[in-house]
């Protein structure tokens, strides 16, 4: 499986974008919501949101093509508690989760995302202390932030910045520095590709503790 890169710090995709509130997006809005940032072509929260109707589904994704192809299969199969957006979500994603109501935010999942290695293109890593900073704010203490990936320069960079922020902490009994199984009901096509080649995974799932949000680097 290749990966299609695209570079979040493009004129394009700093354009801020509007996205809906979850009233605009799912049948019952209620409901808990998982997001899952950087979906690709969507296919495992297809599954999932079949499996788990008692949770709202939304996955955003930076490569507009897989977003539409993904909101086209998902119509096909006439779910509700299933949406898929195309936006940047370390520009886009940060209003959108500050306006969520209190408690709705259940989980966040980010998996196997664009590895970038060069130490120039740090900024281009999904996860960056602004974004970590909303998702801490909207998620209750308890709720949980899981990260997953197949190369360890993708990984560590984001276990390093949860850790860092002090707003999250791992189960008690969890291996360190991996945890050995996924959490989830269902494994991405990407973790299924992975393992088949008998290659490693990578992953760490984290507990909002009560610690404040943290305070995103350069904001004082």
């Amino acid at each position: 499986m290749v990966r299609q890169h695209v570079n979040p710090l493009s004129s394009f995709h700093q354009l801020p974008r509007c996205l809906p509130p979850p009233a605009e997006l799912f049948a019952t809005a209620e409901l808990p919501l998982h997001l899952d940032i950087g979906c690709a072509r969507g296919r495992f929260l297809l599954a999932l949101a079949q499996q788990d109707p008692t949770r709202n589904h939304l996955g955003v994704e930076i490569r507009r093509p897989l977003v539409d192809a993904a909101e086209t299969e998902r119509l096909a199969a006439g779910l509700t508690n299933l949406r898929f957006l195309f936006c940047n979500a370390t520009i886009n994603l940060q209003d959108w989760l500050q306006a969520l109501p209190p408690g709705r935010l259940a989980l966040v999942t980010i998996q196997f995302p664009d590895p970038w290695f060069k130490q120039k293109h740090r900024k281009r890593q999904v996860l960056q202390p602004p974004l970590l900073a909303a998702i801490a704010a909207a998620l209750a203490p308890g709720r949980e932030l899981f990260l997953q990936s197949d190369v360890l320069g993708a990984i560590e960079p984001m276990v390093a910045l949860v850790e860092a922020s002090g707003g999250f902490e791992r189960p008690t009994g969890d291996a360190r520095p991996w945890r050995a199984a996924n959490p989830l009901a269902l494994p991405t096509e990407r973790e299924t590709y992975v393992q088949s080649q008998g290659l490693p995974v990578y992953r760490v799932l984290y507990r909002r503790n009560h610690a404040p949000p943290p305070i995103p680097l350069g904001v004082r």
